[in-house]
């Protein structure tokens, strides 16, 4: 009998926790539980975002161990004027960053991601904050001549690295190089590597991407020059970075824009992109992300 009562008394305590324990999203702010993340950012002064250590976007300084670079020096310029003081980095394969903020791992992509309409279904953007267009990075005196995708494509045995998730794996494709030829490497870092080790012909990427790489290792690589614009669809491609946020959290997103809008193109904002490459002539302009997520300009 008194063991009966006690089960009896510690199923009731475990039923009371059960009850009290928060519920999934309850701490963290994901989505689908009702909460307003510009408040809860606010309130604890403290905002998550996600990064894949690709610089000149958003990478960790291995000299001071700061998270750093484009993206989350100005998000930390932004959320500090919507009384947000401080940004915590969660490192994140770039392939692997929109579903892990639609999951609630963090509130914010600070990556330098593009905009594009296929994403755009997938979460929200910020407005642009830079616009860029792209090279390779190839072996030292470029062998196989590659001077631009279509090159690529028709040089027999050609093959192209690009990095998973990044825009570049739909440019490949969309010019017609055999998904054969396209190998996909999980990070940037990985795709130099493939490179100097011959396992592909050239990486794609931005310049400012094939830029930053080369300054950083000592492996016999250039990138290659001169470099033929990619045009699709009659137009010259060229990416613009942004800030992602999930669908619920339109209300952050529009208070994040309203500061974009009084601050890119600035003084200040020239002085704080600048160290990372960035220059005048990659502003956006008057480029929105309403327009990229309907496939325009």
């Amino acid at each position: 009998m008194q063991l009966g009562r006690r089960f009896v008394a510690a199923l009731a305590a475990v039923l009371i926790l059960a009850w009290l324990w928060p519920r999934p999203g309850e701490l963290d702010g994901s989505p689908g539980m009702g909460h307003d993340t510009l408040e809860r950012i606010r309130a604890t002064g403290v905002v998550r975002v996600g990064f894949a250590n690709e610089a000149p976007y958003a990478y960790i300084d291995p000299r001071t161990g700061r998270l750093t670079g484009e993206a989350p020096e100005l998000a930390r310029l932004v959320f500090r004027q919507l009384g947000v003081p401080r940004i915590e980095g969660v490192l994140t394969e770039f392939g692997a960053l929109i579903p892990a903020l639609k999951a609630g791992r963090f509130d914010v992509i600070a990556a330098g991601m593009y905009i594009t309409p296929q994403r755009c279904r997938e979460i929200l953007f910020s407005n642009p904050t830079y616009a860029v267009g792209e090279a390779f990075m190839v072996r030292a005196g470029n062998p196989l001549d590659l001077h631009g995708y279509e090159d690529l494509r028709d040089t027999p045995g050609a093959t192209i690295g690009v990095v998973n998730g990044a825009i570049q794996l739909q440019y490949a494709r969309a010019v017609g190089i055999p998904e054969e030829h396209i190998v996909i490497f999980p990070s940037a870092p990985a795709a130099v590597d493939g490179v100097a080790a011959g396992r592909v012909s050239a990486y794609a990427a931005t310049a400012l991407t094939i830029n930053d790489l080369l300054q950083r290792t000592s492996a016999p690589l250039e990138r290659a020059m001169p470099f033929e614009d990619l045009v699709l669809d009659g137009k010259v491609v060229k990416g613009y970075g942004a800030f992602g946020f999930r669908k619920s959290d339109e209300k952050l997103r529009e208070a994040f824009n309203a500061v974009l809008s009084t601050t890119i193109g600035t003084p200040t904002h020239a002085k704080l992109v600048e160290p990372f490459g960035f220059t005048a002539d990659m502003l956006p302009g008057n480029v929105t992300a309403a327009s990229l997520c309907k496939g325009g300009t």
